[in-house]
């Protein structure tokens, strides 16, 4: 396992912080969210922060905010990252130093289920969600691949029963994920 900090990536709703919560139970690790630490830092919600200093901004937070956390070493801790972290691709690369970096990957229509009544996502406010997730999904998907070292389908699943799929595939050793038209 490539340092000891594990890293949970993917788009909203996939169940970065519950499965973060489940592992940090399990494994005995600490989970640290990394939204939350933004918002800690600005003292105002990820919405608030979006309204009024943009989108860039943000995201010029969490990009120093991975550097201070590669600074640190890789300690024993699980990391959950916002969902549009990955796209820059200098975070993908301190997202890659950080830790092993585990990808749920989930559908449109998940991500639909569980947060079409969530107010709090600035990124899916306005007509048509569901197809603003399936555009948003397909433009982040080479990024959550180019960072994973373990992908993990989270259709469909119990958080309990991707927090076992992630130990199992944890202790008998991480194998690269198969690219698009390879064959293992």
């Amino acid at each position: 396992m490539k340092g000891k900090n594990l890293v949970l990536t993917g788009f909203m709703g996939s169940g970065k912080t519950s499965v973060g919560i489940g592992l940090s139970y399990r494994l005995k690790m600490t989970v640290e969210d990394t939204d939350k630490l933004i918002e800690r830092r600005e003292g105002r919600s990820i919405n608030e922060i979006f309204a009024a200093f943009g989108e860039d901004y943000f995201r010029q937070r969490e990009t120093q905010i991975l550097e201070e956390l590669t600074q640190i070493g890789n300690g024993r801790k699980i990391y959950s990252l916002g969902g549009g972290t990955p796209v820059n691709p200098q975070n993908r690369e301190l997202i890659r130093r950080l830790g092993t970096v585990i990808w749920l990957k989930v559908s449109p229509g998940t991500v639909y289920e569980r947060l079409k009544d969530d107010q709090s996502r600035p990124l899916l406010a306005g007509e048509h969600p569901l197809e603003r997730i399936t555009g948003l999904l397909e433009s982040r998907r080479e990024a959550y691949e180019a960072c994973a070292d373990l992908i993990v389908d989270v259709d469909g699943k119990k958080v309990e029963e991707i927090v076992d799929e992630i130990e199992k595939k944890l202790k008998e050793g991480i194998k690269p994920p198969v690219a698009k038209g390879e064959t293992t």
